[in-house]
């Protein structure tokens, strides 16, 4: 999908492929900062609390996202025996990815805004007519496609299933003696990662929230 985007439109490509990659790379610095914060330094001293990109990036999720247009990152690691208090810990490590992703969502719908406000004719050929009028033209499609790429990021990782975020948010919620039996579910990642890659290319109940989301986020940033 974005590989094919490179042949047909540069510009856009380039840009998509850096707003994800530094939305991707934001959301895992959340997790590890917050789980820095409670106690857990693992990530620090396996130099993931690093903007570098390439400490972050899964070759095949990378490779997927842009030939599919559904990859991943490499998750932080994490010691959650070490986050104190565990269960505060656990909830606010799992939530901060999904927290950058939203705060960069505002950010950028804002920013949006101001554009379509103070640089109208910019604003309209980028997203209307597909031609970039100068910086305010190539402003307006980072912070489209940044606002857009974060907001489904972090509607996708609320979903409460392994692998993603929503899966120990759950857990962070629910008496301990019940966590060993989540955990266990990790096992079936991959078969529940399979799923939503199938309900996204399929345009399921998910794709349609997200398509949802989407539309009324720009419905409000955009009128």
């Amino acid at each position: 999908m974005l590989l094919r985007l490179l042949f047909q439109d540069p510009l856009t490509f380039v840009i998509l492929a850096s707003v994800l990659i530094f939305s991707l790379v934001l959301h895992e610095l959340g997790h590890g900062y917050a789980a820095y914060f409670f106690g857990d330094d693992t990530a620090r001293r396996m130099g993931r609390l690093t903007f570098n990109p390439l400490k972050h990036l899964d070759p095949i999720g990378t490779i997927l996202l842009l030939v599919a247009g559904v990859g991943w990152a490499r998750p932080v690691p994490i010691n959650t025996t070490r986050l104190r208090p565990y269960r505060t810990g656990l909830f606010a490590v799992s939530i901060a990815g999904i927290v950058v992703n939203l705060t960069l969502a505002l950010v950028f719908g804002l920013m949006l805004y101001w554009l379509k406000e103070t640089q109208p004719e910019a604003v309209y050929y980028a997203l209307i007519e597909g031609r970039t009028v100068g910086w305010a033209g190539v402003l307006t499609l980072v912070s489209f496609y940044a606002g857009l790429i974060n907001l489904v990021l972090a509607l996708f990782n609320l979903v409460p299933v392994p692998p993603l975020d929503g899966s120990r948010i759950l857990m962070s919620l629910v008496p301990a003696r019940y966590h060993p039996y989540i955990w266990q579910l990790d096992r079936y990642a991959m078969y529940t990662f399979l799923v939503i890659v199938v309900d996204l290319k399929m345009h399921g109940p998910l794709s349609r929230m997200l398509d949802w989301a989407q539309n009324a986020y720009l419905r409000l940033v955009l009128g």
